[in-house]
């Protein structure tokens, strides 16, 4: 666990970062995934196993199951990573894609397991599973003994009930505050309500944590015992996701994210010793490309415009030198003469832009307007 100086100043609190996108298969789960196989009987290894999962409960399933040379099975939604699907595969796992999220995942693991006799390794509810993830809490404490907040990622709740079980009955006052992707709800609502429910849920990069119906066991925990549950929507991922890669030179997927998220939008904790848990680092290389793209414009860094122009030489030369002229860095011009919607005799030009903050980006903007230069912005 490290402090870190950009976070601290960026939200008042002090803050440090409890790094499980650092773990072997690049998460958390394989702490619960191995102390729940290592006690399984003789005969129920050579069973072999099956899990349900996104893909980092997969990874640790299959990498602990590697460990102790026994069958492994793992079913995965059909709209898994292809990254953690074959990470998966590749320490030696049978995957079934199977299910557009984890719940239909989870019915067709529990179906395998009845005709196979295999035992199932719960991603989240369980009890050897969430003693093992608390033990995430107790190196907190060794690390920080006066820590003050722990925000921690809650999907199923296997993560933050182990969690608060060991704070919580060492240091009761340590304020424990788990957060949840909007598009998933279902454990604030089954927090808000009293009672276990289930969500329908909406698209969210956050898979790991795109969870229905979180686990009874789980929730009974949570219910007793965290002191509040908050959302975060995906604009407030990616920027989280982008300021750890730019500043923290660390790469997190969108569901382990989740907590520094919420810190840096809420800056909580004032003058607090505060860890966001930082539970995963599997990220598809793909979104993490959007994730460049789409951070540096939440944080006013880019600018896209459109502009259009009379097609003569030099035209498109008299805007460039105008803009060049602020120190803005130009990335990327889009030329088109041919598409319906450009007039004759005109040419649409694009042109995405780099600045340096949202200041500068508000710079821009007033420039262009002052020098009558007629553009929109693309969203």
């Amino acid at each position: 666990m490290e402090g870190s100086s950009t976070f601290s100043q960026m939200t008042g609190a002090k803050v440090f970062l409890k790094s499980e996108c650092l773990q072997k298969t690049g998460s958390f789960k394989v702490r619960g995934a191995y102390a729940k196989i290592t006690t399984l009987s003789k005969e129920e290894k050579r069973k072999g196993v099956i899990a349900a999962s996104a893909g980092n409960h997969a990874q640790g399933v299959a990498y602990a199951s590697a460990l102790e040379k026994i069958p492994c099975t793992i079913v995965m939604p059909v709209s898994a990573s292809p990254a953690k699907v074959a990470a998966t595969r590749s320490y030696g796992a049978k995957v079934i894609l199977e299910g557009a999220i984890y719940d239909e995942s989870w019915s067709k693991a529990v179906e395998l397991s009845k005709k196979t006799g295999g035992t199932i390794i719960h991603a989240f509810d369980d009890e050897k599973v969430i003693a093992a993830q608390g033990v995430i809490g107790l190196e907190i404490l060794e690390d920080l003994p006066d820590v003050d907040e722990i925000i921690v990622p809650i999907g199923g709740g296997g993560l933050a009930a182990g969690i608060l079980k060991a704070i919580k009955t060492k240091k009761p006052h340590v304020k424990i505050i788990g957060v949840q992707s909007s598009g998933f709800p279902a454990m604030k609502k089954s927090f808000d309500e009293g009672k276990l429910l289930s969500v329908e849920g909406k698209r969210t990069i956050a898979d790991g944590i795109s969870v229905k119906k979180p686990g009874e066991f789980t929730f009974k925990i949570i219910n007793e015992l965290i002191d509040d549950i908050v959302l975060v929507d995906d604009s407030e991922i990616v920027k989280a996701m982008f300021l750890l890669m730019e500043r923290a030179k660390m790469v997190v997927e969108p569901a382990g994210a989740v907590s520094l998220a919420y810190l840096l939008e809420k800056k909580t904790g004032k003058g607090k010793k505060v860890v966001p848990i930082l539970s995963g680092g599997n990220v598809d290389m793909y979104l993490l490309g959007q994730i460049v793209a789409k951070g540096l414009t939440e944080m006013g860094r880019m600018v896209k415009i459109s502009v259009l122009l009379t097609d003569k030489p030099g035209a498109l030369k008299e805007v460039v030198d105008q803009i060049s002229s602020l120190s803005v860095n130009i990335v990327e011009v889009i030329h088109d003469r041919l598409s319906s919607s450009i007039p004759a005799g005109t040419a649409g030009v694009t042109l995405s832009l780099e600045t340096q903050d949202e200041e500068h980006a508000k710079q821009l903007i007033s420039f262009l307007k002052k020098k009558n230069i007629k553009f929109k912005l693309v969203i």
